[in-house]
């Protein structure tokens, strides 16, 4: 059955966190949407990120907020307990352009994020 769109908008005000930090460079918001087990995967400049969030948190804190930043967050499935969302970014720390893939569950009433993968996009690699 197909979830109410009341909760494919609980879902987006939780990945919204995610956006927020990046855009203010401020890794506070995006803690309220991670649990502490959380893992990271992809690709930055070419070399292989993965393990804990807790290196999105530090490379948000790092580069800090920019008023160019731009993201869209689309909710691609959603199930009773699990969601899968897609934030397009462009312009973190001023050049670079990615496509995030957050994995949420529903845990104790509230959306969380259990997983980020991403891929910067290849023309704003830096080598």
């Amino acid at each position: 059955m197909r979830s109410e769109i009341e909760e494919y908008e609980a879902v987006e005000a939780a990945a919204q966190n995610f956006v927020k930090s990046v855009a203010e460079g401020d890794s506070k918001y995006a803690k309220q949407l991670f649990i502490d087990e959380a893992v990271l995967f992809g690709y930055l400049d070419g070399k292989l990120e993965h393990g804990s969030i807790e290196q999105f948190y530090k490379n948000v804190d790092t580069v800090g907020g920019d008023k160019n930043f731009k993201a869209r967050i689309d909710v691609i499935a959603l199930e009773e307990t699990l969601a899968v969302v897609r934030v397009l970014e462009e312009n973190w720390g001023n050049r670079i352009d990615f496509t995030d893939y957050l994995l949420l569950l529903k845990m104790n009433g509230e959306w969380k994020c259990v997983a980020k993968a991403y891929n910067q996009n290849s023309d704003t690699i830096k080598k």
